[in-house]
């Protein structure tokens, strides 16, 4: 059986940092894609390929198009819905190539790598990436931290998927070079000083999306029980609350104290009713 507290340091080894980085791609209709964006991150050292709902499997298509990637593409990991992708991650950055109807917390592609890197340690973080044509819908931009958008050329901004993930992933192995490489620090910067900051010890961690989930569920639950929320005309109470929080990052504590509040307001209900 294995040390729990040995497990812990090595996922803090900069070796691994970029093994717990996930490459997410939602319902992809073509698999030549998948195989493209295969072969884009194994070039940058990445190696989590995570489906949600493929619309077309990888085929020989898609073996052809990874290339020296194919190892990439066979240990790729399908499941049926975002959510369940994602769940054990602590932090989920939506690629999105248009502003939304509510903006979301963004990041630039630069920010997006450091934030990667930073946090990789602690959990698996996650690049999420939509569909050819569509991208990812709201309700799957909700499930996200952040959101990330690479400043093309508005004339003509039109990037394929796999020249997204390539981007993206440029920027994570960017950072992580930054971060734990000494030769690459003093040629980049020229002092050595690293532009992605590990967590120091003592910080709080956040919650992974799995708990987040339980969280706006139960917040939800409680406005209910207080009649904040009319269970026939919820409106936009929860995707406006959500971007709130998401805005707002609450760590471990502080969604423990949160759910204690939404028991209380829940009991205090009750007790009225």
């Amino acid at each position: 059986m294995s040390d729990p507290q040995q497990d812990s340091q090595q996922s803090n080894t900069p070796g691994s940092l970029l093994d717990r980085v996930k490459i997410i791609l939602v319902n992809t209709s073509d698999c030549r894609n998948i195989g493209s964006a295969a072969r884009a991150m194994k070039t940058m050292g990445l190696s989590q390929l995570i489906l949600v709902d493929p619309i077309e499997m990888p085929n020989g298509q898609a073996q052809a198009m990874a290339a020296g990637a194919t190892d990439v593409l066979a240990n790729a990991k399908v499941v049926s819905t975002l959510q369940e992708a994602i769940e054990d991650c602590g932090l989920v950055v939506g690629t999105s190539a248009r502003s939304r109807t509510l903006p979301w917390p963004m990041l630039e592609p630069r920010g997006c790598g450091e934030k990667m890197i930073a946090e990789a340690g602690e959990y698996p973080v996650a690049l999420v990436f939509g569909r050819e044509s569509s991208g990812l819908t709201n309700e799957e931009l909700q499930l996200c931290h952040f959101h990330v958008q690479i400043p093309a050329n508005p004339d003509y901004s039109s990037l394929n998927l796999a020249m997204a993930v390539q981007t993206l992933s440029y920027e994570v192995r960017t950072s992580y070079l930054l971060a734990h490489d000494k030769n690459y620090q003093e040629r980049s910067t020229g002092n050595g000083k690293s532009v992605a900051k590990s967590k120091n010890e003592g910080e709080e961690l956040y919650p992974v999306s799995e708990e987040i989930e339980r969280f706006y569920q139960h917040f939800e639950k409680a406005l209910k029980a207080t009649g904040f929320i009319v269970e026939n005309h919820p409106g936009l109470v929860m995707t406006k609350l959500r971007r709130l929080f998401n805005r707002a990052r609450p760590d471990v504590k502080e969604v423990k104290m949160m759910r204690g509040i939404f028991a209380s307001m829940e009991r205090s209900s009750k007790e009225q009713s």
